[in-house]
């Protein structure tokens, strides 16, 4: 795709123009949608892309990461449930649950999810009671004992587009079946990252835990080691730009 982005801090932490500049090879590839499945679409599409990304000897198929917010956050996520040629994986404010998300209400606006699924981005055909396998198929929850990838997991307490709750039924799952994941929250933001220090923190732990994953660095204390509440303050304070 031919398009330039400003290389500022973005509010989904991501910028192709950064990663590109620090070495790292960037591929976006499009996904075409069949009804009833938004999550195996991605996976139709996505890992036949990448090998063929690969064939171009430009990119280490040992050292391949994957990032997506928002929908491209559900695909991400849902994405690291069925393939592990990933070795690390940011998902933003992700979908997870397509089941307890059609219920949800979608603050920003105040109406409810369902015509997402039914009308929008979702492409299910009728509601879960009506199309429930679909819909489960297509949850990253469901699948994530699957998961071996790392995933650094982004998700706002104020997300006024995907509920909270999405991101916390993803991470407590993993937390339970003991895989790598940290989850960040930015106290009263959004669905993206409004605030210039957020958007600062975020791009740099982002970067550093693919530059752990896919290039050896040494991984950050708060990957490695967690931040304890009653630090959280001077460990952030020592992290200001």
């Amino acid at each position: 795709r031919h398009n330039w982005s400003n290389p500022g801090y973005s509010g989904t932490g991501w910028n192709p123009n950064v990663y590109t500049s620090n070495g790292f090879a960037v591929f976006i590839p499009d996904i075409v949608y069949k009804l009833d499945d938004p999550g195996m679409s991605a996976v139709w599409c996505v890992i036949p892309a990448v090998k063929e990304a690969i064939k171009t000897g430009v990119i280490d198929e040992k050292n391949i990461g994957i990032h997506g917010h928002s929908w491209g956050g559900y695909q991400t996520s849902f994405l690291i449930t069925q393939t592990d040629m990933f070795k690390a994986a940011a998902a933003g404010a992700p979908l997870t649950n397509m089941i307890s998300m059609y219920d949800l209400i979608y603050w920003n606006s105040g109406g409810g999810n369902m015509s997402i699924f039914e009308a929008s981005q979702g492409r299910f055909r009728g509601g879960p009671w009506e199309n429930w396998e679909a819909y489960e198929r297509n949850s990253p929850v469901y699948h994530v004992k699957n998961v071996t990838t790392p995933l650094l997991l982004l998700h706002n307490d104020k997300d006024g587009a995907v509920d909270f709750t999405q991101g916390i039924e993803y991470y407590s799952a993993l937390r339970r079946l003991k895989k790598p994941v940290v989850m960040m929250q930015y106290k009263g933001e959004n669905h993206g990252l409004s605030k210039l220090e957020n958007r600062k923190d975020y791009s740099v732990r982002m970067m550093e835990f693919f530059d752990h994953h896919l290039k050896g660095e040494a991984a950050p204390d708060w990957w490695k080691s967690g931040v304890n509440l009653l630090d959280l303050e001077e460990h952030l304070k020592g992290r200001a730009f």
